[in-house]
C-alpha cells in the first residue's frame, strides 16, 4: 500500500506529529557505517556528514524540548506551592473560625447548662423545703402532750391500811381469842381473786375502754365467792350474829379496798408504760423535729447562697492570666471586687506608703543631725584636749635666745629685718670673697696644668732616656758578662742607682703636685 508506505516513511505512522514525539525519535544511522572509514566514498563521508548533523539538530531540539520541559515542570511546581499554600491558609482560616464559633458555641451551651443546673437545683430545693414542711406538720400533728390523770392508788392503799388498824378499834367489845381468830378470817381471801380475773381480761392500756365493766364483773364474782366465806359455818364459836354480820361487811369492804388498790396499781402501771413509750415517741420526734429544722435552716442558706453566689463566664484574653503552672486555678472562692474599689484602695496604700517614706525621711534626718552634733561635740573635745596639751607643752618649753628676744624685745620685726639686712650683706662680701678665691684658685690651678704638662715633658724625656740607659745597661751587662771586670761594675752601679733616686725624687713631686691639683679644683667647685 503506497499510502501506508509513505506515511511510515514521512510521518512515522501518524498523521499529527507530537512534541513529546521528539523524544521517541531516532535516526537510523547509514549501512555503510559498519564499514571501516578509509573505505567509504566520497558520497558515503557526505551522507555521513550529514546523518551527523542530523543527529546533532535533533540533540539540539531534545534538549531544547528538555528545558521547555523543565522550565514548564518549575512553573507548575511553583503554582502547585503557591496553590497548596493558598489551601494551606484558607484551611488554616476556616479552622480558626471554626475553633471559634465552637468556642463561642459552647460558651452559650455553658451558659445554658449553668442556668438549667440553677433551675434545677433550686427546683430541687423547692421541692425539698415543700416535702420537710409537710413532714415537719405531720410530726407537729403526731406530738401530743401527755398529762395522765393521778392515780388514787395511794389513797385507796392508805384507806386499806386503816381498815386494818380500825379493825382493832372497831371489835373492841370481843374477847381477845375470838379477836385473834376474826383477825384470822379478816386476812383470810378466797381461792379464786379477783386480780386473776383481770389480768386475764385487762390488755394495754390503749385497749382498757371496757376495764370499768370487767372490774365490775370480777367484784361481783369475788362477792359470790365471798357468801360462802360469809355464811355461819364459818362463824367461830360464842360469837353474836350482829357481830359476825358487822365483821362480814367490814372484811366485804377490806376484800373490796384491796381489790380496787390492785386494779389501780395495774391500771398505774400501764399507764407508766404507756407514758415511758409515748415519751420515747415524743423524744424521737423532737429530735427528727430539730434535724427538719436544721435541713430548713441549711436549704434557706443555700438558696440565699445560689442566689448571691452567681456563676458569671468571662473571656479571658491569651497573657491576661499569668499561671505559675500548668494546672489550671481553682476560682470557685473568688470574690469579684468593682475596679473603682481597687483603684481606690491601691490609691490609700500609695498615700500610706508615701507618708512612711517621708517619716523615714524625716527619721534619717533627725538621725543624721544627731550623728553631726555628735561629730563635733567630739571634735571639740579633741581640740580642747590639743589646747590643754599645747598650753602643757608651753609650760614645759626651754626658753632659747631667739625666744628671749622675741619675748623681751619690743619690735621684734625690725630687729629681725635689720638682722636679715646685716646677714645679707655679710652673704654679699662673702661671695665677693669666695669669687676673689676662686679667681686666684683658677689662676693657681692654670700654672699648676702648666707645671703639669712641664713635668709631663720632663717624664716623657726621661722615660725615652730610661729606655735608651736600660738598652745601654743591657749592652753594658753584656759587655760586662762578657769582659768580667768588677770594677766597671761598680760605676755603673752607682750611676744606675743615683739615677733610680733622681727618679723617685720626680715621681715624688708629681704625686704632691696632684694632689694640690686636686685640692685646689675641689675649692674652684
Amino acid at each position: 500500500n503506497e499510502r501506508l508506505r509513505a506515511l511510515n516513511d514521512m510521518m512515522g505512522g501518524v498523521l499529527e506529529v507530537k512534541k513529546e514525539d521528539i523524544l521517541k525519535m531516532d535516526i537510523p544511522p547509514p549501512s555503510f557505517i559498519s564499514k571501516p572509514e578509509h573505505v567509504w566514498n566520497d558520497e558515503e563521508k557526505k551522507i555521513f556528514r550529514e546523518h551527523e548533523k542530523k543527529v546533532k539538530e535533533l540533540k539540539e531540539e531534545k534538549e531544547n524540548y528538555r528545558r521547555a520541559l523543565e522550565n514548564e515542570l518549575e512553573k507548575l511546581e511553583a503554582s502547585i506551592q503557591e496553590t497548596t499554600k493558598n489551601f494551606d491558609e484558607t484551611v488554616c482560616r476556616l479552622s480558626e473560625r471554626k475553633v471559634k464559633s465552637e468556642m463561642v458555641i459552647y460558651q452559650e451551651e455553658l451558659k445554658i447548662v449553668n442556668l438549667v443546673y440553677a433551675l434545677l437545683l433550686d427546683e430541687e430545693l423547692d421541692a425539698r423545703e415543700a416535702g420537710l414542711h409537710n413532714f415537719l406538720m405531720k410530726k407537729e400533728k403526731e406530738k401530743v402532750s401527755y398529762h395522765l390523770e393521778c392515780c388514787s392508788w395511794e389513797t385507796c392503799n392508805i384507806y386499806n391500811i386503816n381498815l386494818e388498824h380500825g379493825f382493832t378499834k372497831k371489835f373492841a367489845g370481843v374477847p381477845p381469842d375470838l379477836l385473834e381468830e376474826l383477825f384470822q378470817l379478816y386476812k383470810r381471801r378466797p381461792k379464786t381473786t379477783m386480780t386473776e380475773m383481770l389480768l386475764d381480761r385487762a390488755g394495754l392500756y390503749g385497749d382498757c375502754s371496757g376495764s370499768a365493766e370487767d372490774y365490775k364483773h370480777a367484784l361481783g364474782l369475788l362477792m359470790k365467792a365471798m357468801d360462802e366465806l360469809d355464811s355461819r359455818e364459818h362463824m367461830p364459836n360464842g360469837l353474836d350474829l350482829s357481830i359476825w354480820e358487822r365483821f362480814c361487811l367490814a372484811r366485804r369492804s377490806k376484800m373490796e379496798s384491796e381489790e380496787l388498790v390492785k386494779w389501780k396499781a395495774l391500771t398505774l402501771a400501764e399507764m407508766e408504760a404507756f407514758l415511758q413509750r409515748r415519751m420515747d415517741d415524743n423524744e424521737k420526734i423532737k429530735s427528727e423535729i430539730e434535724d427538719i429544722f436544721q435541713e430548713l435552716t441549711w436549704l434557706k442558706e443555700e438558696k440565699i447562697k445560689l442566689r448571691l453566689n452567681l456563676t458569671v463566664q468571662f473571656l479571658l484574653k491569651q497573657g491576661q492570666v499569668e499561671l505559675e503552672s500548668t494546672e489550671i486555678p481553682d476560682y470557685t472562692d473568688a470574690i469579684l471586687i468593682n475596679k473603682a474599689v481597687i483603684e481606690e484602695l491601691n490609691c490609700s496604700i500609695m498615700a500610706q506608703a508615701e507618708k512612711k517614706i517621708a517619716s523615714m525621711v524625716e527619721y534619717k534626718d533627725f538621725f543624721k543631725g544627731i550623728f553631726q552634733l555628735e561629730w563635733e561635740h567630739k571634735k571639740m573635745r579633741m581640740q580642747i584636749e590639743d589646747l590643754k596639751q599645747k598650753a602643757r607643752d608651753i609650760v614645759t618649753l626651754p626658753i632659747s635666745k631667739d625666744r628671749q628676744l622675741f619675748l623681751t624685745v619690743l619690735n621684734y620685726d625690725s630687729h629681725i629685718a635689720h638682722r636679715i639686712s646685716v646677714m645679707e650683706q655679710s652673704l654679699g662680701i662673702m661671695d665677693e670673697l669666695h669669687k676673689k678665691n676662686v679667681k686666684n684658685r683658677q689662676k693657681k690651678i692654670k700654672e699648676l696644668e702648666k707645671c703639669i704638662s712641664l713635668k709631663e715633658q720632663e717624664n716623657y724625656e726621661l722615660s725615652l732616656e730610661l729606655k735608651e740607659m736600660l738598652v745601654s745597661v743591657s749592652e753594658r751587662r753584656h759587655i760586662f758578662e762578657a769582659a768580667d771586670t768588677q770594677h766597671v761594675s761598680e760605676k755603673t752601679a752607682k750611676q744606675r742607682y743615683r739615677e733610680i733616686l733622681k727618679q723617685k725624687h720626680l715621681r715624688g713631686l708629681v704625686k704632691e703636685q696632684e694632689e694640690q691639683f686636686e685640692i685646689l679644683q675641689a675649692e674652684a667647685e
